[in-house]
């Protein structure tokens, strides 16, 4: 079974919402490289991101999955200054 990576992410945080996403909707994931950006601050920037991945086979259903979440996201509102 061969991985593919459909999301990446620079905070543990952001890593595991997307994993529970696509564990919710019956999509199997596995977050690989989040131990690693525990060490170090930044550690996570410098070694290219937390990478979620799911079965190549589910990862057209993945990515479809992500797409529409992020096109239902509300607009990110700037801080007044």
């Amino acid at each position: 079974m061969s991985l593919v990576t459909v999301h990446t992410a620079f905070s543990a945080a952001d890593a595991q919402l997307v994993h529970s996403r696509l564990e919710a909707a019956g999509l199997h994931s596995v977050v690989t490289g989040e131990l690693a950006s525990f060490s170090i601050e930044g550690y996570a920037l410098a070694a290219g991101g937390i990478r979620v991945q799911v079965p190549e086979s589910e990862a057209d259903d993945a990515r479809l999955l992500l797409s529409a979440d992020a096109e239902d996201a509300p607009p990110v509102i700037p801080p007044a200054d």
